[in-house]
């Protein structure tokens, strides 16, 4: 990296006591608080990373897959800063001119009739309050969602969320039916290709609706791109499956775009790709590449229909936050001007995608890679040919120690991956620069060396 970058960072005066006060004060979420040890970071720009001692890395995790625009554009820190100094707050029973331009941009470039912003505080609220105006839109009360699904850690949310998160948090929100989304690799329905895979699935959402009974199902909601739980595009003709069982039923369709949306699939919202509209739509840490916490319910004209003159009960102290709706407004922007959405469309064609299929071919470890935009999963194994995981679902301790020694070489050479059971995301910013992406993914290719060492098939 460039060292000026490092020096021209101002120095915090904290810093040479971070990690000590992290260890005494902090509360780490998702985490043993004594078996982790965090890096402090001092500083980002762009597309890396760096600590106090020099340490620097490409930023392939984007943190948690939202970066999107990179770290510390200087456009979107100026936009901040103006309107701190314009107006910091204000109540959300106010009108004002961020918020409105804010909701104005995001209904542009959202599908269909989807025409109205609420705004909350990140992606899990988000999803609380889609699924509020869902019930009370239909009157009915149960919501369907995937396993391999990720929707946020509160009540409701956390209670749809298809993974081992979900397990200790249980008894959850009473409403929730879980159902078997699309994965080719690893079919729940013996499929041979994507096409039977897509077909079966539908069939079987199909047929848990007929016995959970339809009339009794408020809404569907689903990742448009499943994230965390694997990267797993659908296929073609899955979302307008879905869609029509929604439409056929009565049923709200809900896309969660927290992840998927504002580029990282190389679309603004993931559905565009696949031409569906939803009824709702959740976005969030994407939106401002999490510079300042802000989520939302993009709202159909039907769904928003439903409260002109019943009031919605649900609100947040910081909805629609001046801040927050300022830096989604200057994101867009930036977006816009730097064609940010088409570079992230071109990185997946044209750079990660091919340098992955050359990564496979090359170690016997990596069992399938796939993904679109700046969104990808490199799926590790023991065995091709049996497709056993790398390591076992829910690993961990000594059990997760081969994807732990991954981890670790991928930072020893530069790099830093987001990484998920048996499973290496390349998440980089969209804003991430053709050779930037190359030089990340060689420190892969080379890490990846380690993950070879535990193959046991021919």
């Amino acid at each position: 990296m460039n060292p000026t970058d490092m020096l021209s960072t101002p120095a915090s005066p904290y810093l040479a006591d971070a990690h000590a006060n992290d260890r005494k004060h902090v509360f780490h979420s998702w985490s043993a608080q004594g078996l982790i040890d965090p890096v402090v970071i001092a500083g980002a720009k762009g597309s890396r990373m760096w600590d106090a001692l020099g340490n620097s890395w490409l930023d392939f995790s984007s943190q948690l897959v939202n970066v999107n625009i990179g770290h510390q554009h200087p456009k979107l820190v100026a936009a901040i800063q103006e309107q701190a100094g314009r107006l910091c707050t204000i109540a959300p029973s106010m009108a004002n001119d961020m918020r409105s331009e804010c909701a104005r941009l995001i209904a542009e470039l959202a599908p269909g009739d989807l025409d109205m912003v609420f705004f909350t505080n990140g992606g899990t609220e988000a999803v609380e309050n889609a699924v509020r105006m869902a019930r009370v839109h239909t009157g009915r009360h149960k919501v369907m969602s995937a396993y391999r699904s990720y929707h946020g850690a509160t009540g409701t949310s956390i209670t749809l969320t298809g993974d081992p998160r979900r397990w200790a948090n249980e008894p959850g929100a009473a409403g929730a039916v879980k159902f078997w989304g699309p994965y080719p690799y690893r079919s729940a329905f013996y499929a041979k290709d994507a096409a039977e895979e897509c077909q079966r699935a539908l069939e079987h959402l199909a047929n848990v609706l007929m016995v959970e009974g339809p009339h009794t199902v408020a809404a569907i909601i689903l990742e448009t791109v499943v994230g965390t739980n694997g990267i797993l595009v659908p296929p073609d003709g899955y979302l307008a499956g879905v869609r029509a069982l929604c439409d056929q039923h009565g049923i709200m369709m809900i896309c969660d775009e927290v992840m998927a949306g504002f580029g990282r699939c190389g679309e603004w919202f993931a559905v565009n790709k696949w031409n569906v509209v939803p009824d709702l739509i959740t976005f969030a840490k994407g939106s401002n590449s999490g510079y300042v916490p802000i989520g939302g319910v993009v709202i159909s004209r039907k769904v928003a229909e439903t409260f002109r003159e019943r009031p919605f009960h649900g609100g947040l102290t910081y909805s629609g936050h001046p801040l927050a709706c300022a830096s989604v407004v200057a994101s867009i922007g930036i977006f816009k001007e730097e064609k940010i959405i088409e570079h992230a469309r071109h990185l997946g064609t044209d750079v990660i995608g091919p340098e992955l299929q050359k990564i496979m071919a090359k170690h016997p470890s990596v069992g399938e890679v796939r993904g679109l935009g700046v969104f990808w999963a490199i799926e590790l194994v023991k065995d091709r040919g049996t497709r056993e995981p790398l390591v076992p679902f829910n690993a961990s301790g000594a059990a997760a120690k081969p994807m732990m020694e991954l981890m670790g070489a991928c930072k020893k050479g530069g790099v830093w991956p987001f990484a998920h059971f048996n499973r290496l995301q390349v998440t980089p910013p969209c804003t991430t620069s053709d050779d930037e992406v190359r030089e990340g993914l060689a420190a892969i290719d080379k890490a990846l060396d380690v993950a070879d060492q535990h193959y046991t098939g021919k």
